[in-house]
């Protein structure tokens, strides 16, 4: 689809290829809040790797806005006829709409599928542009008969033009760990900023995985060798059968990822006697340090290196094992490269006790329905506050030593 409006050349594209790698990685590079999954290298694995697909239930409609033909603003957006693998939870909204015996689905997604990682949504040269691109979003919508529109896991600069533009906020917790400046100079500096109990905690955790004979080996990139890629595999697609799910991601993907972002790859493997039995893959921000402001005169600025938690899997039981390949390992590492965040993804108040601690992550909202709509917004007001109190109520759990 295309049209013109103000200006702008309006086009909404059916799959990832016919968008200009270079300009849509260029204009990520211009946000505020880059992340390696909104590359055009990651979207196009999704789509062509059959994870996230018409199939799936995700159908692509990447929506673009030129003016005078340079990309201007841009973001990937998806029809869904369900609402999984989005982590932000609307079960509840699609049964009251069955409920009065009308439609929830399609919705419109703008989101990086299965992946709930804060960051840019609405890629944009400039603030305006940007409204331009959300209010955009909602002529397709309607034009669409979409029931709804959902922003997940957005950037500062998104909301507020979501906000101007009339949509919903509604919030969730995460949890990550800051390297503290000017940086911890090892696991040990970390842990001593730790109450004393938390420090004996993760000193016993760690000391039962190396007491049952695992040690842990790391690679970096291209460093990853085609086995290790097979064997993560293995644990990540074993995690979800375990738990009676087919894996969201195919072995294609991850081999795309393989061929072409590995610098934004970490991968820990745990062996014992001398063989793998566990795995946990971490991605990298390697190539969205250094970003330019958001608007024409903004200064370029230098974003903090990122570390993001993603996927894990063991063949054996081991206790506290988790807790060494998702949270010490990576933490270690991060700490060893300067690294100043680590984000252990969504949920999982577990974390805390490892020194993750409690961040709002928050998506915008438009339904097309007056009535639900206003619902909605009620809900969302009491949800707000519960979030509120709930992450005040963490922080006052913090597992960090108080100082006077």
């Amino acid at each position: 689809m295309e049209k013109e409006s103000n200006n702008y050349v309006i086009r909404v594209l059916d799959s990832p290829d016919g968008i200009e790698p270079t300009a849509w990685n260029a204009l990520l590079g211009q946000q505020s809040a880059p992340t390696p999954f909104m590359r055009h290298e990651y979207l196009h694995a999704l789509h062509h790797s059959g994870s996230a697909t018409p199939a799936t239930g995700w159908t692509p409609q990447f929506m673009l806005l030129e003016r005078n033909g340079e990309l201007v603003a841009a973001c990937a957006l998806y029809s869904k006829p369900h609402s999984y693998g989005e982590y932000v939870f609307d079960w509840a909204w699609a049964k009251a709409y069955e409920d009065h015996r009308l439609n929830y689905y399609p919705k419109a997604v703008v989101a990086v599928p299965f992946t709930p990682v804060p960051g840019t949504r609405l890629m944009a040269r400039s603030e305006a542009d940007r409204l331009t691109l959300v209010l955009a979003l909602i002529d397709w919508c309607r034009a669409e008969k979409q029931s709804s529109l959902h922003l997940l896991f957005s950037s500062p600069a998104d909301l507020q033009a979501c906000e101007q533009a009339g949509l919903m906020l509604r919030h969730t917790v995460q949890f990550h760990w800051t390297n503290s400046a000017p940086g911890f100079t090892d696991f040990e500096a970390f842990l001593a900023t730790l109450a004393q109990e938390k420090r004996k905690k993760i000193r016993q955790e760690r000391r039962k995985v190396a007491d049952a004979g695992v040690h842990f080996r790391w690679s970096l990139g291209a460093d990853i060798s085609p086995s290790d890629w097979d064997f993560f595999y293995h644990c990540y697609e074993r995690t979800y059968l375990e738990h009676g799910n087919a894996p969201y991601l195919s072995r294609d993907f991850f081999q795309r990822m393989a061929d072409t972002m590995p610098e934004d790859w970490l991968l820990f493997v745990a062996e014992r006697d001398g063989q793998p039995m566990a795995s946990s893959l971490i991605a990298l921000n390697q190539q969205a340090v250094t970003v330019a402001g958001a608007g024409a005169a903004s200064p370029p600025s230098v974003s903090p290196k990122v570390a993001y938690g993603r996927y894990w899997g063991a063949l054996e039981r081991v206790d506290c094992l988790h807790f060494e390949a998702c949270y010490y390992q990576p933490l270690a590492w991060c700490i060893a490269h300067g690294y100043q965040r680590f984000e252990g993804g969504a949920q999982g108040e577990h974390k805390m006790a490892r020194a993750l601690l409690p961040v709002k992550a928050s998506s915008a909202h438009w339904l097309a329905h007056p009535a639900f709509a206003d619902a909605v917004e009620r809900f969302l007001e009491r949800e707000t506050e519960g979030v509120s109190q709930y992450i005040d109520n963490l922080v006052q759990r913090s597992p960090v030593k108080k100082t006077d």
